[in-house]
Parts: structure tokens; sequence; C-alpha cells
């Protein structure tokens, strides 16, 4: 049905992590058809729209913390497996559905709601994209998602290279829709604050070694020491035990524990990067989604050549944005002066234009609503007849067969999960983290991997 001045559009939004969670949660305010959010306005102030959300039950599964600090709230908000979210969008009527996955999630998704929605034409309108720059498994990643009726593109570059993907395989390239980041927004920078405040973005599994992030900490702290008139902060994305969206196997709070006395002008924060981005001076990483809120800010930003600018870093992706520096250069003194040109290219809007970046979404999103008829059949370009040895398995991993029905034996696939089951999944999930985070290190030492 359309939107009415009366009744909210409902919309759904399944996430697999506290990064997705946030870009899902914020992209639905954003796509809401009517009056455009304010701009940094964060989930707590959508007074258009009912949002229930579903987290995907997985390694990556926030918790309470987590999804504290992101900082959106849901009219509701539960964990579930595939199996049960398909089961829900069969008994729930929404109006937009928000698939914030890795691509295999989603491709599974969408064949599952194929099937949900057979001979259907009430079903909701279907919207993914990613929570950030796309600096790797471009083509994969896009065909995965293909099959929803918005492809969401964060910038004017990302939008001319999803269409090329899909023109090029002779996919409908029409939903790509182009956006911009939905956690962007912020009072924009005017001057230096009292201390000078030197922030590093730390990245989960970038770098992935540990000599390489033992170096970068190294040279963090080294600032520190060189410059004890700033403050010098470490923004964490997740305390020991927790996952974010890739898993990360050497937390920097342990890493710290080997230097030592910390100087005293040096300390490890948590909290909403917005939040943290309001006392920043310049803001260091090595690929970080923070840096284009920061550039969003006009904030002096750099991104660290110290370890290369590499595909396997994500740092080459900002080639072009006059941000790349070292630690040798900040250690002297160099502020960065970003690329105009590069900016207008990445979404970043510091020009002004943020206000409208999702009008497009949401006048598409409004049509769809509005369709005589209906929506039409879900048709993702993976099918048995495109990818008979690649789809299968996509979907298996979600206990979906490749026609989207339930596998024998799935989870809950016809009923909602026990106290029990609920006990036993929460204590493998805690299992499953140690393992990442403490014994799998140990094991690699002592093999020598």
């Amino acid at each position: 049905m359309p939107p009415s001045t009366t009744k909210p559009t409902r919309i759904a939004v399944l996430a697999d992590s506290d990064t997705r969670w946030k870009w899902g949660a914020l992209t639905a305010g954003r796509i809401v058809p009517g009056p455009p959010m304010e701009a940094g306005a964060l989930g707590d102030t959508q007074v258009t729209a009912a949002l229930d959300g579903f987290l995907l039950r997985g390694r990556a599964t926030p918790t309470p913390r987590q999804l504290a600090e992101v900082g959106v709230h849901a009219d509701s908000l539960r964990e579930v497996t595939a199996v049960e979210f398909l089961r829900a969008m069969e008994q729930e009527s929404y109006d937009v559905l928000v698939l914030s996955l890795v691509g295999g999630g989603v491709q599974a998704m969408l064949h599952g709601l194929a099937r949900v929605f057979e001979g259907r034409a009430d079903r909701p309108v279907i919207v993914t994209g990613y929570v950030g720059v796309v600096y790797e498994k471009l083509a994969d990643g896009l065909l995965l998602r293909h099959g929803a009726d918005l492809v969401l593109a964060n910038s004017r570059q990302d939008a001319d290279r999803f269409r090329a993907v899909y023109d090029g395989v002779g996919a409908d390239s029409t939903t790509v829709t182009e956006v911009a980041l939905p956690f962007l927004g912020g009072t924009p920078y005017t001057g230096e604050h009292d201390p000078y405040t030197v922030v590093f973005a730390a990245q989960p599994s970038v770098p992935d070694s540990r000599k390489d992030r033992t170096y970068l900490l190294g040279r963090l702290i080294q600032h520190a020491r060189l410059h004890p008139e700033r403050e010098v902060l470490l923004k964490l994305r997740s305390k020991p035990g927790e996952h974010t969206t890739h898993i990360e196997e050497l937390p920097y709070q342990k890493l710290a524990q080997r230097f030592g006395e910390l100087p005293p002008n040096f300390q490890l924060v948590y909290g909403n990067m917005g939040e943290v981005l309001d006392r920043t001076d310049l803001l260091v990483t090595v690929s970080s989604t923070a840096a284009l809120e920061s550039l969003h800010r006009r904030i002096p930003t750099v991104v660290l050549t110290d370890l290369g600018v590499r595909e396997t870093l994500g740092n080459h992706h900002f080639t072009g944005s006059g941000c790349l520096a070292s630690w040798e250069q900040l250690d002297a003194g160099h502020r960065p002066a970003p690329d105009e040109e590069w900016i207008a290219r990445q979404g970043v809007c510091a020009d002004g234009s943020y206000p409208t970046a999702f009008d497009a979404a949401r006048e598409r999103i409004a049509k769809l609503l509005d369709r005589p008829g209906g929506l039409p059949p879900i048709t993702p370009y993976y099918t048995l007849a495109t990818a008979p040895g690649y789809l299968p398995g996509i979907l298996a991993r979600h206990h979906l067969a490749p026609d989207g029905t339930p596998l024998p034996g799935a989870p809950a696939h016809d009923r909602d999960p026990g106290p029990v089951r609920q006990i036993v999944r929460r204590a493998a999930r805690g299992a499953y983290r140690h393992g990442v985070q403490r014994v799998a290190p140990v094991i690699r030492r002592m093999g020598e991997l």
C-alpha cells in the first residue's frame, strides 16, 4: 500500500552485525517517503515510520553494549535465524524491507523471500546496499545483491561502478540508486580544540597481522610522547569478546598491555564515532569509513601509507583524495588538504547537499509502493540456470534449499526457539568468540602459521 498520512510506513531491517544494524536502521529512516530527515539525525527522531529490527544470528550478532553504542532505536528488536526471519515475513505485513547483510546473506534472503511471496503482489519494497567503502569483491558482492528493488550506492563513483557491473553481465541496472552514507552529519569543524586532539580510528581486521597492528599502535603512542600538549585517542570498535562486521583476532587493548606505562595524554576510547568526532582535530586511519564521516565535517583527515597503499588494506580507495600521509609526516606537523573533486564523487556531501542525498531513493520507493497491481516477482540474477554450481551452497549456509524452502532439519523452521535453545545459542557464540580471540592466535604461534 502507498504510505498514508495517518498510518506510518512499516519498515523491517535485517542486519548481521553492529555496523550493518547502524547502516540499515539509519538508512531506513532516511528513505521513508515524505519530508527528508534533518541532517545528522539518529534513529530516535524518526517519526514517519514504524521500525522493527531483526538481528541475524551468527558470529557477529551485536551485544547489548554494542547496540547501545550505535544509538539507533527500533520499535522492536530480536534475534532470528534466516528461517525464523522468513517465517516472520510470511506472518507480518511491511512496506519496506532493508537487507543489511553480507552479500551471501542478501542472496539467500532474496531467494527465501521470492518463495514466501510467490504469486503475491503485496510484498515489501526490498532495499540493500553497503555499509561503507566498496574496495574488494565488487562483482561478487553486487551480483549477490541483485534482485532487490533498490541497490543503494553511497556515492556517484559507486553508482557508476555498480551499473557497469550489472550492464556487463546483462542484469537489470535500473535498481542502482545513488544516495550517501546514512550516518554522516554532526557539527562542521570550525577550528582547533583545547587540547588539540588526534584520533586513530581502529579497524577490526585492517591490518590483520600482529606485526602491523603492533607497529601502528607503537607509532600512535610515539606521537603522543612527541606531542605531550596533544590528546591522543585510540578509538576502538569493540571490547574483547565482542565481534563486529569483521573478526578481530588481535584487539589493540591487548597489544597495548605490552607497551608498559602509556603516556598520560594517550587514551583508549569507545562510544559513538560521531561523539568522538565532535572533539577531533585530526582523524587518522588506515581505511575506515570514519574517514568519510570526518571529511564530511571538514575535519583534517589522514589515511596512512606506512604499510603501503594496497588493495588488501583498502587505502588504495583514497588515491587522489589528498589525504594519504605517513606517521613520519604527521609527527613533523603535516596537515592534509583534501581534493574537492575527489570528495564530490565519494558521497561525502561536504558542500551542504546532504539533506537531499536520499531524495531519489524516497521518490523511487514511493512510486513502487503506489505501483498499480503491486510489485513484480523477486528475480535475482543468480538462479539454478545461471549459477548452478554456486547458488546452492550460498543458500545451504542459511539452511535453505535451492528453491528457497527450509532444508530438512533447519533450526526452528516451524516454531520459535525455546529457553533452552536460546541458552545453548548464547553459550556456543561465547565459545566461538573465545576461540577466535584467545585459542586461535596461540595455535598459530605454536605452529608458526
